[in-house]
């Protein structure tokens, strides 16, 4: 083989060697509360560049929580999904835009008929840059938003994810039935297009 092939072969195996390298740094985490996370990873599952989804309890104090734990409201954790995306394919300012319209930003601790500090909304950030730019969303929310009503959902920085109940995961996709019987009689859709003007749709 000519000294020309060998450096081209060399090229090559190096930009695989660096390919899957690559693919993983392209996978970023993102962590919303927004009241039943059966909801919550429904929508986002929809989303363009959204690799996975996981529904799980954070935000509090004691590890490995059950659900019955956390319904319980002893636990400080809420219902939230982490997301892993490709930021090529969407970048986290859209991941913002979609949640802010995807949740009643102006209800505490709860959402539609699901009340209590775990149907809190939260956006759990991971990283200074994550924080600037949900900051730089709620300010813009603020100033723009279609209803009159405060804003009151929080900011916070990400700790420990416990992800739910195998049964719990993926649910609008294994029970969809009584999934779409539960999102419509809890009037999410509904209260969603008071708030905002338009269906959850993305």
């Amino acid at each position: 083989m000519s000294a020309a092939r060998l450096r081209s072969a060399a090229l090559l195996l190096a930009l695989g060697a660096l390919m899957p390298a690559a693919h993983a740094q392209a996978r970023e985490k993102a962590t919303f509360a927004g009241g039943c996370f059966w909801c919550v990873e429904a929508d986002f599952d929809k989303v363009p560049g959204v690799l996975s989804t996981t529904s799980g309890y954070t935000g509090g104090t004691v590890p490995d929580p059950t659900y019955e734990q956390v319904s319980g409201k002893g636990t400080g954790h809420a219902e939230a999904v982490e997301i892993e995306f490709d930021p090529v394919q969407v970048s986290y300012e859209k991941l913002l835009d979609i949640y802010w319209h995807s949740i009643d930003p102006t209800t505490k601790n709860g959402q539609f008929c699901d009340i209590g500090s775990p149907y809190r909304t939260v956006i759990f950030t991971h990283g200074a840059a994550q924080l600037a730019a949900a900051k730089r969303s709620l300010q813009a929310l603020e100033k723009s938003k279609p209803f009159s009503d405060p804003v009151v959902t929080t900011i916070e920085p990400a700790g420990p994810f416990y992800p739910a109940e195998e049964g719990h995961q993926d649910y609008h996709e294994k029970n969809t039935v009584r999934y779409n019987y539960y999102r419509w009689s809890c009037g999410r859709d509904a209260r969603l297009k008071r708030l905002w003007g338009t269906p959850a749709t993305h």
